[in-house]
């Protein structure tokens, strides 16, 4: 559990492991083919995205502040992925990935879920000793909010990459994988305060990955040039933006009596200063003094107001 003591134990401790790198897995296994895209950087660069923007996901359901963290990935048999997981109560969300038709899993463990839906329903988050070995209505619709909140950030997440789209479906208890094909493991812990971390997995079909082949083996740029193009039309685009400009002349005060006997032809006394405010919204631009230009009224700058925090 999230709320658990560190010398606790949990389901979600006994399927943390190191992570060998996807080319040594396959070798491992003895199969080329196994990971076709060679090095999955740019997917694991997507991971620490996604674990960053889970925190906005987790912490209103747990109530508190968590730290979420991306697990390196890696490539494997889906049969070897379920024994590795065990017989452990878990629920199953699937992905509905577009425009490529394929589908992730998002994989809770259930003690997790049965422990956010004792804290929805005002509880502290206990989790039933021994965990039940199947979810009610109840903690199943849990399973599946958490899905709807995990679906938007994993697509914003996958943005840079390509863009794509994710629906969740109907909670289930296992995936519709063969056996012996290779899914993809992305592993994410969400850790409160001192506690040891609970882990939650998002598993890709490599099948239903490969249309996105190109994209998952090109480089990761942290710091890419901006086209030039795109940026004269966006500091064009950004130079024709209008502003309201006013002054203010004056700003006579007269007593409540005078206001209520005004009529149609009564004369209100002004002085106008020397320098009067020049304003751009609501936003001071500087001071000036009030003459003609070409037949119009107008008013000349005498000083320009510096914003706060800028050096003149």
């Amino acid at each position: 559990m999230v709320n658990a003591p560190p010398n606790s134990a949990r389901s979600g401790d006994r399927r943390r492991r190191e992570r060998e790198p996807a080319a040594a897995q396959a070798m491992a296994l003895g199969t080329a083919k196994l990971n076709p895209f060679g090095d999955l950087h740019t997917l694991q660069h997507v991971c620490a995205r996604l674990a960053r923007s889970l925190r906005g996901v987790w912490e209103p359901l747990l109530r508190q502040d968590v730290r979420s963290f991306a697990e390196p990935l890696g490539v494997q048999r889906f049969a070897d992925y379920r024994t590795e997981r065990g017989d452990a109560l878990a629920a199953w969300v699937p992905l509905q990935m577009s425009p490529a038709n394929g589908t992730a899993w998002l994989v809770l463990g259930g003690d997790l879920v049965l422990e956010l839906l004792d804290l929805f329903f005002g509880g502290t988050g206990a989790v039933p000793s021994p965990v039940p070995q199947e979810f009610s209505p109840a903690a199943e619709a849990m399973a599946a909010r958490i899905g709807q909140l995990v679906a938007g950030p994993l697509g914003a997440a996958w943005e840079p990459l390509t863009h794509a789209s994710f629906t969740p479906a109907k909670v289930e208890t296992g995936a519709d994988i063969d056996a012996d094909d290779a899914v993809i493991v992305t592993r994410f812990g969400i850790a409160a305060g001192t506690a040891r971390p609970v882990f939650v997995d998002i598993v890709y079909s490599v099948a239903a990955l490969k249309v996105h082949g190109a994209s998952l083996t090109g480089k990761v740029l942290d710091k890419a040039e901006p086209d030039p193009a795109w940026r004269n039309a966006l500091t064009r685009a950004t130079m024709q933006v209008r502003f309201p400009v006013r002054s203010v002349l004056a700003e006579p005060v007269v007593p409540l009596a005078m206001l209520m006997e005004l009529k149609a032809g009564d004369v209100i006394p002004i002085s106008i200063d020397a320098n009067v405010p020049v304003m751009v919204g609501r936003d001071r631009l500087g001071c000036g003094t009030v003459g003609t230009a070409n037949g119009r009224a107008a008013i000349r700058l005498t000083s320009l107001s510096v914003p706060e925090g800028l050096d003149p």
